[in-house]
């Protein structure tokens, strides 16, 4: 009897059990809460995702598709931790795959696998931290308007856009991104260890590389993508089972029958273009 001919006579239920599964969630977009009406990576909207993800039957791995030019630093390692977590309380190792971008906080997500793939055009980096906005004070000059501001704390008012900015004000902005900063270091250290082939000169200035020079450098592990990487390390056989971010009944409700107010349209504007702003960073 030929080996296909016996697991032909093989019942379904025994042949499923005996599938690899490798489980496939996607963390694409910018992170943190993006507006009232768009998405944004946060872990409130993809913890049940990540928890369902391993929980999986005849569960070999889970697989993280990221696509993200970064976000909140906070929300960021708030995800990367819960994974963590999840991946050691399961005992379950995590692959992760870049795919255009894995940036500044999508960077800090990819390192929560224990292996990172890119494709070789893929954007991998931008180890830094950066804060944007704009400054007014001489438009409200031209058109004779007054800023009035009285807070209760002499740093309540720090770097509001539509005064002259401080120095002061800009060295304490510039401290608050260094703690900042050395935290998404430790995470890299931590998690690539001796993989890492470069001086901290080089690896953590802001720079961004292909997924090719990534490879060079030791801030992944190989150029691949998902399911050619799943299938060459768990057979031609396993199953990559994607497992989505769900939203319950009332929040699709609510999207469909209430009207968005004027105020929200406005801020979704806002958060459009900030969002519009990380991608065209990188070249998307």
């Amino acid at each position: 009897m030929t080996e296909r001919s016996f697991l032909a006579k093989l019942p379904l239920p025994f042949l499923r059990r005996h599938i690899p599964v490798v489980t496939v969630v996607r963390l694409a977009g910018v992170i943190g809460t993006m507006g009232p009406l768009r998405g944004g990576l946060t872990l409130a909207g993809v913890a049940g995702a990540l928890e369902r993800a391993f929980k999986s039957s005849n569960l070999k791995a889970v697989a993280l598709a990221v696509n993200s030019p970064g976000g909140s630093p906070v929300q960021s390692a708030l995800i990367a931790r819960r994974i963590r977590a999840l991946a050691a309380e399961k005992g379950v190792p995590v692959f992760v795959f870049a795919e255009d971008v894995a940036a500044s906080g999508g960077y800090w997500l990819a390192c929560a696998g224990d292996e990172i793939y890119a494709e070789e055009a893929s954007i991998v980096g931008s180890i830094g931290v950066v804060s944007s906005g704009f400054g007014f004070p001489e438009l409200l000059k031209r058109l004779g308007i007054e800023r009035r501001v009285h807070t209760a704390g002499e740093r309540k008012g720090m770097l509001d856009p539509f005064r002259d900015e401080e120095p002061e004000d800009v060295a304490r902005l510039k401290a608050l991104q260094q703690d900042i900063y050395e935290s998404f270091k430790t995470q890299v250290r931590s998690r690539r260890g001796e993989r890492l082939k470069a001086e901290d000169e080089v690896l953590f200035n802001g720079d961004i590389w292909t997924g090719k020079r990534a490879l060079e450098l030791g801030l992944i592990d190989g150029i691949g993508d998902l399911r050619s990487v799943m299938r060459a390390r768990f057979g031609d056989k396993v199953k990559l089972k994607a497992v989505g971010v769900e939203r319950g009944w009332l929040m699709r409700r609510l999207r469909v029958s209430a009207p968005p107010h004027a105020a929200d349209w406005i801020q979704e504007g806002v958060a459009a273009l900030e969002e519009r702003a990380l991608w065209a960073r990188y070249g998307l």
